[in-house]
């Protein structure tokens, strides 16, 4: 197994950590269903949950000459990896590098606990799936384990992200649809959070 391959990847010009591949939920368009891989990476499927040394390896032997984000986003969800994220992240910005978080937004429900300072301390910036305007679509189309409480769980994380920085967004994949786009657009302005329309890839 080469793991610098798996915990490591770009893809479309920006680098990935893929640190785990625990995740509370199983959306309908995800694209670890369907694929492997992603772009030239190797499987992103880990044999075992990487600790912060084997994370720090990856990023050792890597050179981002030309890159000047890493983005946490993999086969798993981030903050189920808690510990390792942030020291990640404290690591990279001692290097001069910039940090993104891809979440589901669910890491409170995740750690038992608010989160949201911590990660704003330690990454430059977070982006949070939305993906359905009230708590039934959202369940339906995302299906958390959490159940039905997790729609406000993740409204109120990108809230309390806002407190501490303002680069802060929703996303939504454009497979939604127009009108559910626009209400998507609505509750990112609630929240006073930036949002972002993403095109849909199962590559």
């Amino acid at each position: 197994m080469d793991n610098k391959n798996e915990i490591l990847y770009t893809y479309k010009n920006n680098v990935y950590l893929n640190i785990t591949n625990a995740c509370p939920c199983k959306c309908e368009f995800c694209i670890r269903s369907t694929t492997d891989t992603v772009g030239e990476s190797g499987s992103l499927w880990l044999d075992h949950s990487p600790d912060f040394n084997e994370v720090k390896a990856a990023i050792d032997s890597f050179d981002f000459t030309g890159f000047d984000e890493a983005i946490f986003c993999g086969y798993g969800e981030p903050t189920c990896a808690f510990d390792v994220l942030i020291e990640t992240a404290k690591y990279l910005r001692g290097k001069g590098i910039k940090t993104r978080l891809n979440t589901n937004g669910l890491g409170d429900l995740i750690n038992k606990r608010s989160v949201a300072k911590e990660i704003c301390d330690n990454i430059d910036s977070v982006s949070i799936s939305l993906n359905a305007s009230d708590k039934v679509k959202y369940n339906n189309i995302v299906h958390p384990s959490f159940g039905i409480i997790s729609f406000d769980a993740m409204l109120g994380f990108a809230k309390e992200c806002r407190k501490y920085t303002e680069n802060v967004a929703f996303t939504v994949v454009d497979v939604i649809g127009k009108e559910e786009i626009e209400k998507c657009r609505k509750i990112a302005e609630d929240c006073g959070v930036n949002f972002r329309v993403r095109v849909y890839s199962a590559d």
